[in-house]
């Protein structure tokens, strides 16, 4: 599983198995899969942090919009694997959140992935806005001090 040796955030763990549905005509997962399961561990991350990302939209009318992605693809993901997506916080900044990702074959804790995500904090309408204290400091809970 993942160190931190940079200290930058505390690691979330979302179990899943790969369906069939994601692997493509040579066996493995599409590539494009991998991004899906940064949201999965995302959403994951947040619940694990005292709060829903819906609640966020709804409540709020406050947006995560994904500005940038990035995954480094290790070794293939087949069908049936189990593996972990594990989450993290890198940054929090006034109008903007960074994620980082690794995913990981169980039980042989083989390195799948890694990848990150860069998020702008937008209104419905897709303006920036700043972060709310109240979602500061839970995403805050979620990166170490270093």
């Amino acid at each position: 599983m993942p160190e931190d040796p940079d200290h930058s955030g505390a690691w979330t763990s979302t179990p899943l198995r790969v369906r069939y549905a994601e692997t493509d005509q040579m066996g493995v997962v599409y590539y494009a899969n991998y991004l899906i399961w940064f949201e999965i561990g995302r959403t994951d991350f947040c619940r694990q942090h005292g709060f829903a990302y819906r609640e966020m939209e709804l409540n709020d009318g406050l947006y995560i919009m994904v500005a940038e992605a990035r995954c480094r693809y290790k070794a293939p993901a087949r069908y049936d694997d189990e593996i972990q997506v594990q989450t993290r916080l890198r940054e929090v900044r006034r109008r903007v959140l960074v994620f980082g990702y690794e995913i990981w074959r169980q039980p042989a804790a083989d390195l799948l992935a890694e990848g990150e995500t860069v998020h702008v904090v937008t209104d419905r309408e897709g303006h920036p806005r700043a972060l709310p204290d109240k979602y500061r400091e839970l995403f805050l809970a979620g990166v170490k001090p270093g």
